[in-house]
């Protein structure tokens, strides 16, 4: 099930942060063997058609598979064949890199999110891209917000997705008649109606996580990017609003459950936690969704990153199909479900040049009010990665800890 997939991402974001943070910028022990490979040195159609070997870390097959597939067979003289394996972040690098070290590599290419990549990027194991921007002009046609975040990559890597995120609520239109519009009418709300309101474990979920950063806007806290010293209404804010929840669960799919089978009446998600479960019929279609006031988006993305050691040929092969992937056409692919909603990361692609499948799903599911709140409020990138493992930490110590739940 899809969702499940977008929750598995969710569930792994710690693992791979906290491997981040045990780094030093830019350090790290991976080396780089691909610094002897010049951009001059690549080709720019390989000698033979290459097999291009994906490692994917962040379910983002479901939106790109099919660019990469159309790819190979509109270029059966670039790309021969395309493989496809798993893996979760906190594994993915010490996989590259044992390849690397042994001089075997056999991963050509890593699909990510912001954890994986965090981890790669301190362990020093791909290619710095910004030697091949020429070979990449679809990277100058970027959102605004996706181009900020391709900047989190630190030239490491290519966006090839983006979403606004949330924070977002979602309820039982049938339980809650006044959904809350403000951060005190929420907590008002959990006070009254105990126990049928939650939210998963920040480390572990996408919803959480966003909740997590996105709450200090929303509170007009001191610095919404320093949970350290920056958060302390925020932390005092969902310390009271613990008192009134009774468990955390271990991943979004289980509060979506919750959801689906009455447990709580209202949870916290993101456009695409509330898309893609009702499309799949493990939320019922009519909940609805609010936003409270003051919020800000809070971003996220999926990258396509080059271990260092690939070849001339393999890299010449991924430089074109990551600069296709980047075309309006192939990124109208990333609708998809509503997996990643809206999905692409360039502009001026819309719902209307999707495949059919896509609009129908959007057209059934999505929300019409999603247009207007993307325009109408302000999308901010996350907290690096060092900071958020911090903040992990702290909600673990302040807030859910005693109460998390594993499902």
């Amino acid at each position: 099930m899809r969702f499940n997939k977008f929750g598995a991402v969710a569930a792994i974001a710690a693992a791979g942060l906290a491997m981040t943070a045990c780094g030093t910028p830019g350090g790290g022990g991976g080396s780089d063997p691909s610094k002897a490979l010049k951009a001059s040195a690549v080709p720019t159609k390989p000698s033979k058609a290459v097999t291009l070997n994906i490692l994917d870390v962040a379910g983002n097959k479901q939106l790109t598979g099919s660019i990469f597939a159309s790819f190979a067979k509109a270029h059966p003289d670039v790309i021969s064949k395309v493989t496809w394996q798993t893996a979760g972040a906190p594994d993915m690098a010490g996989k590259v890199k044992a390849q690397q070290d042994a001089g075997n590599l056999h991963i050509d290419l890593v699909l990510t999110g912001t954890d994986g990549l965090s981890a790669g990027i301190e362990q020093g194991l791909f290619v710095n891209m910004k030697k091949f921007s020429d070979r990449l002009p679809n990277m100058a046609n970027y959102q605004t917000p996706a181009a900020n975040m391709q900047k989190l990559a630190q030239d490491q890597a290519v966006a090839l997705v983006y979403y606004p995120s949330g924070p977002l609520l979602e309820y039982n239109p049938d339980k809650v008649k006044n959904p809350p519009k403000t951060a005190d009418e929420l907590l008002a709300w959990a006070k009254a109606h105990p126990g049928k309101f939650g939210y998963a474990q920040p480390a572990n979920s996408g919803p959480g996580r966003t909740w997590l950063m996105g709450l200090p806007y929303i509170l007009k806290d001191k610095d919404p990017k320093d949970p350290i010293n920056g958060w302390p209404k925020t932390w005092k804010y969902l310390q009271n609003l613990g008192k009134y929840i009774k468990t955390y669960p271990t991943g979004t799919s289980v509060t979506m459950n919750n959801l689906k089978t009455g447990a709580w009446d209202m949870a916290l998600t993101t456009t695409g936690w509330d898309i893609n479960p009702r499309a799949l019929n493990q939320v019922p279609k009519n909940f609805k969704v609010t936003s409270l006031d003051g919020f800000k988006w809070v971003s996220d993305a999926q990258y396509a990153a080059v271990p260092s050691g690939v070849s001339s040929d393999k890299m010449s092969a991924i430089l074109q199909v990551l600069n296709y992937a980047l075309e309006k056409k192939q990124q109208a692919k990333t609708f998809d479900d509503g997996y990643f909603y809206p999905g692409p990361a360039v502009k001026g692609v819309t719902i209307d040049m999707a495949p059919p499948k896509s609009q129908q799903v959007i057209k059934e599911y999505g929300r019409p009010e999603y247009a207007d709140l993307i325009k109408s409020h302000p999308v901010v990138t996350p907290i690096d990665a060092p900071k958020l493992v911090k903040a992990f930490s702290m909600w673990d110590k302040k807030v859910g800890g005693g109460k998390a739940k594993s499902q």
